[in-house]
């Protein structure tokens, strides 16, 4: 999906112009992979913008980088500050975020212990990762070729640049094969994530959601979810998934910052019910979540003054 501009990015502590946020082609991560990223959504609400659990996404970027051992120059309430800042610079209602920290110029060779160590957060709008209809349609699923990182190789906790590299390889296999999405194994064969969203599946009248430890990230949507389904009177656990599981699910759904909640129509051609009562519930109780239309989850939107 194209970007489109906005007026300004955030760069180590200043808005710049939009066309002025440049790094040199030097860049140490650029070469290497070595930096952390989130993913982040505004929406907007009765009080204006408000970012959706702006803290817990600055706090896993914090987290991230201490994994890899980079040295963040900012802290997390100055990331909170710069966000919303930036936000607020867009004019926009709602918009996704995207805080990096990176490897600078400067220093070449794999030690990063010289390097500076920069950060941007920039703003667009950006709809549905999977398409606006997702929820209603359904995504058809590939497992992929490709083996998720053990933790002993690339630590998947991390929302790490460079595993990524990972998670594009699967997508573009999905895509080209007339898939939606590519489904992503561990290397003892359990199922960990999609290439970019946490994968939940229904059982019985449960909600299973593979573990970190499957090589799944922690994700901030996929804690959303299992609050939100918890709440609605369904029992949601994380919990080992074979690659089974998946083809006699009940009904499945995939989550993150930019899919969102969407339904899961077939798993390597196997069709599953969708979309599913659970489904559905979650999905619409997650959007009047994120618009700060219920109160018991109006903490979560952080609103940009």
């Amino acid at each position: 999906m194209p970007i489109t501009p906005t007026p300004k990015i955030w760069m180590n502590g200043d808005l710049v112009d939009w066309a002025d946020a440049k790094v040199h082609v030097l860049t140490h991560t650029l070469h290497y992979g070595m930096g952390v990223f989130e993913g982040i959504r505004a929406y907007e609400t009765a009080d204006g913008p408000a970012v959706f659990r702006l803290t817990e996404h600055i706090e896993r970027l914090h987290r991230s980088a201490r994994i890899l051992g980079m040295p963040m120059p900012y802290s997390v309430d100055e990331l909170i500050t710069a966000t919303k800042q930036t936000v607020a610079s867009t004019g926009l209602g709602s918009c996704y975020v995207r805080p990096i920290a990176y490897f600078g110029y400067g220093e070449m060779g794999l030690n990063t212990i010289p390097c500076s160590v920069d950060v941007s957060i920039a703003c667009w709008p950006w709809g549905a990762y999977l398409g606006d209809d997702a929820v209603e349609k359904g995504i058809r699923l590939k497992t992929s070729s490709w083996t998720r990182h053990d933790h002993n190789t690339m630590p998947p906790a991390a929302k790490t640049v460079g595993n990524y590299v990972n998670s594009s390889l699967a997508k573009v296999e999905a895509l080209r094969a007339g898939y939606d999405e590519a489904v992503m194994l561990a290397p003892n064969g359990l199922v960990a994530e999609c290439s970019g969203e946490n994968l939940f599946v229904a059982r019985h009248g449960t909600l299973l959601t593979p573990p970190l430890s499957a090589g799944a990230l922690e994700g901030i949507t996929q804690s959303t979810v299992m609050t939100i389904a918890r709440d609605l009177g369904f029992e949601a656990q994380t919990d080992n998934l074979a690659r089974s599981d998946l083809y006699i699910a009940d009904e499945a759904f995939v989550v993150g910052t930019a899919a969102e909640v969407s339904s899961v129509n077939s798993v390597d051609d196997r069709e599953i019910p969708c979309p599913g009562p659970m489904t559905r519930a979650i999905a619409e109780t997650y959007s009047d979540a994120v618009r700060g239309r219920i109160e018991r989850y109006r903490h979560w939107c952080e609103t940009v003054d």
